[in-house]
């Protein structure tokens, strides 16, 4: 777990903490099994990931990784680091519009 967060990580926690969007709640650096999220809609399952450039050096670990998530009945959602910096409402509008998505399926 890091201390500090990235400025993509930061620039998207403004938008996800205390519940800022559309009352959704999250936690960052969420301990799940062997592994950590960047945030988590715990009662949702749903994780958002920040992906850096080294995300390209680690794909195969993310892709174990995110398997063996979603086998214990989480929904990832990664967002490329980038867009967090040059997007971020069309990031949240996507992270809502998921979320939104997500809870309509598993109702």
């Amino acid at each position: 777990m890091r201390r500090e967060m990235t400025p993509p990580e930061a620039r998207l926690w403004s938008i996800l903490r205390a519940g800022r969007l559309n009352g959704w709640k999250f936690s960052r650096q969420v301990p799940i099994g062997p592994f950590i999220a960047d945030f988590v809609a715990r009662r949702e399952r749903f994780i958002v990931e920040v992906d850096g450039q080294s995300h390209q050096q680690t794909y195969g670990h993310d892709t174990r990784r995110d398997a063996w998530l979603i086998g214990q009945g989480y929904q990832i959602l990664r967002i490329a680091a980038a867009d967090v910096l040059t997007q971020i409402d069309g990031v949240a509008s996507t992270i809502d519009n998921a979320l939104t998505t997500h809870t309509a399926r598993n109702a």
